[in-house]
């Protein structure tokens, strides 16, 4: 079994489960079904298509810049102005970066790599008004996903590396296994995107944390310059 490694980034993401149409949330992390969507996409799978080959697919997450959460609210009139739709909240992520990646067959995912690179239908994460930044695939690797997501360099900005400690706690939120112990149970994987017949199944998933040395903090450590020293005795 490979696994084929993602780096979703972009100045704004919004991975929902439970919205509804006045408040449109997002989870702190992607989605199964965001990923399994952008996915779909790129390899041209229209929403009312079945999506098979993608169900068995294994999937994992690390946090490795949680970012922050944004709250926007949005309205509408009609045309004449007279009629006014309901205010709208919704809620995204805020200069995140995180590590995805999802298992299965070699085949599989390469073709899932090549269709990352070049795209049937545009990428977004988690919404439309939600574009990436950079390329999105990282490769195909043959590694277990524990393996590729405690293993894979940090993929945080150096901005926010910069303002970290030597050593970083980050969060994996990845599919339990079965003989697992159950951290949650969340609704998010996707059985069919149809948007007349949209369907969604619980997910039982487990989080743990992984370490990672920050190798820009120790640099800023040794580097850095304390002009009162000079007037020690």
């Amino acid at each position: 079994m490979s696994v084929l490694l993602m780096k979703l980034a972009g100045p704004l993401q919004s991975w929902g489960s439970s919205s509804r149409f006045a408040r449109r949330g997002t989870e702190v992390a992607p989605t199964k079904s965001g990923v399994l969507g952008l996915l779909a996409a790129a390899k041209g799978i229209r929403r009312t298509e079945p999506l098979t080959e993608l169900l068995g697919l294994e999937f994992g997450v690390r946090l490795d810049q949680p970012g922050q959460i944004l709250r926007d609210f949005q309205t509408a009139r009609s045309l004449d102005g007279r009629q006014s739709a309901p205010l709208t909240y919704r809620f995204y992520l805020s200069d995140a970066v995180f590590l995805a990646a999802v298992a299965g067959a070699e085949g599989l995912l390469t073709g899932l790599a090549e269709a990352l690179s070049r795209p049937r239908f545009p990428l977004y994460l988690g919404r439309r008004s939600c574009p990436p930044v950079g390329p999105i695939s990282l490769g195909v690797h043959d590694l277990t996903l524990d393996e590729a997501l405690a293993e894979w360099p940090w993929l945080a900005s150096q901005w926010h590396q910069r303002r970290a400690a030597r050593t970083v706690r980050l969060e994996i939120i990845r599919d339990t296994r079965e003989g697992e112990p159950v951290t949650e149970t969340v609704p998010d994987a996707p059985v069919s995107f149809d948007p007349a017949h949209r369907q969604h199944t619980w997910r039982s998933v487990l989080r743990r944390h992984v370490d990672v040395t920050n190798d820009l903090a120790e640099r800023a450590a040794v580097s850095e310059h304390d002009p009162m020293s000079l007037l020690g005795g």
